[in-house]
């Protein structure tokens, strides 16, 4: 017995050594960033789902079926079952409850395919389409071939709806640079008899004179780029008829002479049906922004019918969701609005106005999800529970009663089933990489049942700690959220340098419940590499309140920076970080903090790294600036105080600038002026260019990008 004991001692003290070897496991970039050649085994798995009604489907890359509450799999077709020129069925849609059919494109033709008796039985050509939008109903598809607008028919029929489409009128995109929810630009009635789509005529607007480098002899490529303050593109909305064959523009108002200062619409977004296809409804705004309307529209003549609702503010409105008719009353409609201080749900008639407030309180409702038809209620992720979490309810239409359908913890999203009865429930939270439950709903009960849980790809490897916290801002009152990425082998007695990574700007935050706490895999990376990584949700970010988010109204750049330096103040106050050696690191509005924090305080940080980075709001884009900023013309003192041009003097520390050659979004002008400045002034920032390249890096460069910011920061900080 004793030699066992003996052996089985020995046995272990053996292991020992081989299991810290294995838990000693470190990250590449290439294993970490989304570029990298590995990356696809270091994040969470996914679970590829669609629903047939409310049956739920299964997808993998070649091949779909059902998937019961237990996550069991019955396979009802494979790529071979179609023939030649199939590549995956992610994109597979089950557009009829009632049929045996799947819908399929491979780029080439758009198919369904009826699974029961093994054939295609519709098929539409889909060869060389841009944005395209298919309605099941009519099976008809709106695209963009050669800048003109198509309607292709369900019997493979092209219809060319305009001639007059180039680079400066543009049909069927998305306009007003992707501002206000805007993400496409073609809009089917539910039965596909009618067309609603965007005319942008941006023949006045001034070209940004971007280069193509790559040609034998470098080529002129310029894009139509509307500056804070100058003449902006002009949009108009037509309704193309797909029995009449007739196309006709609704009857907006004429556009101002760019005077800010009419209340006259130039901004029209949110375009949503009536459920009947008759009537089109469009969140209208003035160039001001502080003044929106939602205007009702006769599809037939496209004369202006009614102003169903307005809203105003002192600093701006912005509509970011198209109205809702409920399932079950074609007379009522739900409407999302910031106007109580939080987002939230309100119901209205088309005959009588404003009938409730659905959903109210001190929290933001962040998704409309759908309807549940047979409870009468609508199903919403909100961050009641906790700023920095997403969690499902479900309202009641009549009552405004809210019922938690998940666990109450972590980031979730939902995707409901047709009648809205069921749903998946995609969720993570810091310690649980991605689960999906299915849940089933009846009036205020529900039931849950488990379909997958993701298994941790980081097991094995050296993961730092994640924390979360705290800490009030710089008005002494409100709660800000933070998070500290340590390395592994954390010694709280050892002194180490830091990094702060920020972004800051509206419509973004860094800090929230899913997997390590919505951590970046740089961070890790760089927590493996001996940092410490600090991010701070500043007031200006988003789900918060309008009251949080306007605080920075003509003024970007200045409260952000005060919370920040809060932060850093937090940070330098650890025992464990070297204040001798602070970085900081962004992108975008990030990248403009980062410049911001270097320069105005160039005793705290030694290294920073700005990406991309906004120098002046005179050179970003109308809609965008003017609405935090107004125009230059009218806050002239706005604009000069966060310029950073000025502060090219005040840089002392290390700054390496980093941007893509072609960059749209914060065009290049930014950089140069900036680098001219500190040439005026003797300072000696770096800088590095990416060929080709627009605000973000594609692919691979994402790698050698990542790898050029560590080592400055190896360079010059560790």
């Amino acid at each position: 017995m004793r030699a066992d004991i003996r052996a089985l001692l020995l046995s272990i003290i053996l292991l020992v050594p081989f299991v810290e070897m294995a838990a000693q496991k470190t990250f590449t970039l290439e294993d970490l960033n989304f570029g990298g050649v590995n990356h696809s085994r270091f994040v969470p798995q996914s679970l590829w789902t669609e629903w047939w009604g409310d049956r739920l489907m299964y997808q993998d890359a070649d091949e779909g079926g059902t998937l019961d509450n237990k996550g069991n799999r019955t396979t009802l077709f494979t790529l071979a079952d179609l023939g030649e020129g199939w590549h995956s069925v992610f994109d597979a849609i089950y557009p009829y409850p009632d049929k045996t059919q799947v819908l399929l494109d491979n780029g080439k033709q758009r198919v369904l395919y009826d699974w029961k008796t093994k054939k295609i039985v519709w098929q539409q050509t889909s060869e060389g389409e841009r944005f395209s939008d298919f309605n099941v109903v009519s099976k008809c598809v709106a695209y963009v071939k050669n800048n003109q607008l198509f309607v292709r028919d369900a019997y493979d029929k092209d219809r060319q709806l305009t001639t007059d489409g180039s680079r400066e009128i543009v049909y069927g995109q998305s306009v007003h640079r992707n501002e206000f929810g805007i993400s496409k630009g073609t809009f089917w009635s539910s039965n596909g008899k009618k067309l609603a789509f965007y005319r942008m005529d941006q023949s006045m607007v001034k070209d940004y004179p971007q280069v193509n480098v790559f040609a034998r002899e470098a080529e002129y490529e310029a894009d139509k780029y509307p500056m804070a303050g100058d003449t902006s593109h002009r949009v108009t909305v037509g309704v193309y008829d797909v029995e009449s064959d007739r196309t006709i523009f609704l009857k907006t108002p004429a556009y101002p002479d760019d005077d800010i200062n009419s209340s006259v619409p130039v901004y029209f977004t949110n375009i949503a049906w009536n459920p009947a296809g008759t009537i089109i409804y469009i969140f209208e705004l003035n160039r001001d922004q502080n003044m929106c309307q939602l205007v009702s529209y006769d599809a037939v003549t496209g004369e202006r019918i009614a102003v169903v609702y307005e809203e105003k503010d002192d600093m701006y409105v912005e509509p970011m969701n198209p109205i809702l008719f409920l399932p079950w009353d074609d007379n009522l409609f739900i409407v999302q609005s910031q106007r109580s201080g939080f987002n939230h749900l309100y119901l209205y008639s088309v005959e009588g106005g404003k009938v409730r407030q659905l959903t109210q309180g001190t929290f933001v409702v962040l998704r409309l999800v759908g309807f549940n038809s047979k409870d009468k209620s609508v199903i919403v992720e909100t961050n009641e529970l906790s700023p920095i979490q997403k969690n499902i309810y479900s309202v009641d239409i009549k009552t405004g009663t809210r019922s938690l359908l998940d666990n109450g913890r972590g980031y979730h999203k939902a995707r409901l089933s047709a009648t809205g009865r069921k749903l998946v429930d995609a969720y993570s939270e810091p310690e649980v990489p991605r689960n999906y439950d299915l849940v089933e709903i009846s009036g205020s009960k529900h039931s849950v049942h488990c379909l997958f849980q993701s298994p941790d790809p980081w097991l094995g490897y050296c993961v730092p700690t994640f924390e979360v916290g705290t800490l009030k801002a710089a008005d002494g009152v409100t709660d800000l959220y933070y998070r500290i990425t340590k390395p592994h082998d954390f010694d709280p007695s050892r002194k180490y340098p830091a990094v702060v990574y920020v972004y800051g700007g509206p419509h973004a935050h860094l800090v929230d419940a899913s997997w390590h706490y919505a951590s970046r895999s740089w961070d890790t990376y760089m927590a493996q590499k001996g940092y410490i990584v600090f991010s701070l949700d500043n007031r200006g970010s988003e789900h918060r309140g309008k009251t949080f988010e306007q605080v920075t109204f003509r003024q970007l750049g200045h409260t952000e920076m005060l919370d920040q330096m809060k932060g850093v103040e937090y940070l330098l106050s650890q025992t464990y970080i070297d204040k001798e050696r602070i970085g900081v690191h962004g992108w975008s509005f990030g990248g403009f903090m980062t410049i911001s924090l270097i320069t105005n305080y160039p005793d705290v940080f030694k290294v920073a790294v700005a990406g991309g980075p906004v120098i002046d709001w005179k050179w970003y884009e109308v809609m965008y600036g003017e609405r935090y900023m107004d125009t230059p013309q009218q806050n002239p003192e706005g604009y000069a105080r966060t310029s950073l041009l000025s502060k090219a003097k005040d840089l002392k520390g290390r700054l390496q600038i980093v941007t893509g050659y072609n960059d749209n979004t914060v065009v290049p002008q930014h950089c140069l002026s900036f680098l001219e400045e500190c040439i005026k002034a003797g300072t000696q920032p770096d800088f590095f260019v990416y060929p080709g390249e627009e605000h973000n890096m594609k692919g691979h460069k994402s790698v050698h990008l990542h790898e050029r910011i560590t080592r400055y920061f190896d360079d010059y900080l560790k």
